[in-house]
């Protein structure tokens, strides 16, 4: 099971304002406070810093690698910042995201090729959101058949069936769910990951929603979560999840958090 700690997104005000003023202590911290809590990627996005995008992410990338060992998440809607975020980073990185839509496949799949990154593949082409679980299946071959001809292996490929918020119509949790099944039953090579938070957008009690959707999505094949670490609960009910499905042998994992305090009840 991996995990994408989502923390250090200036979508978040405190992060805006720690960006803005260059406050390297608090970004720092965030980090090792998401790796400490359980987080295997640290995603970075700046993408609210617009014209200073490149710059920040460069900073970022370096000042988080600075503090934590783990792989980063290059994070952006600029192919101009992920190619920056990838120059910098020590490793492989993962990417967030590719699609296959035509611009968006055009600008990253070079980046693709030459940093040969773990990639998370939105199912979405230039039709839009997907609106069932054939129209996911039919993009997830564009997207895999063409990422393995950029020399991308199976076990770095993320397919994301893109989770809408379940308060815009109260079929998307299924919708989700019944992708992810299909997905995984004609992909078992491939990874699936999503993130967590977007089926709760606009509902009162998230964190509630967020944690037994994770539940939910692990039984039905999703295998990667884009998440937030610092929610002590939902990480304890990750690690139990992964136990209970019979994805920990003798439950080492989930002994170790325990004894640790990473995880309680």
């Amino acid at each position: 099971m991996l995990v994408v700690g989502e923390l250090i997104n200036s979508s978040r005000k405190a992060v805006a304002e720690a960006i803005n003023n260059r406050d390297k202590e608090y970004i720092q911290e965030l980090a090792c406070k998401q790796v400490e809590a359980g987080a295997d990627i640290i995603d970075v996005n700046c993408g609210t810093s617009f014209a200073e995008e490149v710059q920040v992410m460069n900073w970022l990338v370096d000042i988080v690698q600075e503090v934590v060992d783990v792989p980063l998440c290059i994070d952006s809607p600029s192919a101009a910042a992920l190619a920056a975020g990838l120059e910098r980073h020590q490793g492989q990185a993962m990417i967030n995201s590719i699609s296959a839509e035509k611009e968006r496949w055009d600008a990253v799949i070079p980046l693709v090729r030459q940093f040969k990154p773990k990639v998370i593949a939105l199912c979405m082409d230039d039709g839009g959101m997907p609106a069932s679980v054939d129209d996911r299946l039919r993009v997830s071959d564009q997207l895999i058949n063409g990422l393995a001809a950029a020399g991308i292996p199976a076990v770095d490929i993320y397919l994301d069936p893109l989770i809408k918020p379940l308060g815009v119509n109260h079929e998307f949790g299924m919708e989700a769910l019944e992708s992810i099944a299909a997905l995984r039953q004609k992909y078992p090579e491939i990874h699936n990951i999503c993130g967590l938070s977007n089926i709760s957008f606009g509902l009162p009690e998230r964190r509630l929603l967020n944690r037994a959707f994770m539940v939910m999505c692990l039984l039905k094949g999703m295998d990667a979560f884009i998440l937030d670490p610092l929610d002590r609960p939902l990480m304890s009910l990750l690690k139990a999840s992964v136990a209970l499905a019979g994805q920990d042998e003798y439950c080492l994992q989930y002994i170790t958090a325990a004894r640790s305090g990473q995880i309680k009840a």
